[in-house]
C-alpha cells in the first residue's frame, strides 16, 4: 500500500437499494480500511465518502463497479477531493 491519502464522492447508479449495497460497501470499506460513510438518495442512488490510503480507496471504488449479487450497476461517478482525516471508520447513514 502507498502512503498517499485520498478522498473520493462516489454516486452509484442503477438497481442500488433495496439489494444490501450498503452493508457490502461497508464490509468492503473496512476491510481495505477505508473510513467516511454510505447512504441512499432519494432519487434512487447510493452516495458514498471514502477516505484513507489510496490504492485502498481505488479497490472500493472498483468494487462499487460491480456491487454485491443482486445489484445492477449502471455508472460510478467518482470526484476525488482533498483528504480531511475526519472520519474515524465507516457508516451507514440513514
Amino acid at each position: 500500500m502507498s502512503d498517499k491519502k485520498t478522498r473520493a464522492h462516489v454516486l452509484v447508479s442503477g438497481k442500488v437499494q433495496g439489494v444490501y449495497f450498503r452493508q457490502n460497501t461497508k464490509q468492503v470499506a473496512t476491510q481495505h480500511k477505508v473510513a467516511g460513510w454510505v447512504r441512499n438518495l432519494p432519487d434512487g442512488r447510493v452516495e458514498a465518502i471514502l477516505e484513507g490510503d489510496e490504492a485502498a480507496v481505488n479497490e472500493v471504488i472498483k468494487w462499487c463497479h460491480v456491487g454485491p449479487p443482486k445489484a445492477s450497476v449502471q455508472d460510478v461517478n467518482v470526484k476525488f477531493e482533498k483528504y480531511t482525516g475526519e472520519f474515524a471508520g465507516f457508516d451507514i447513514s440513514y
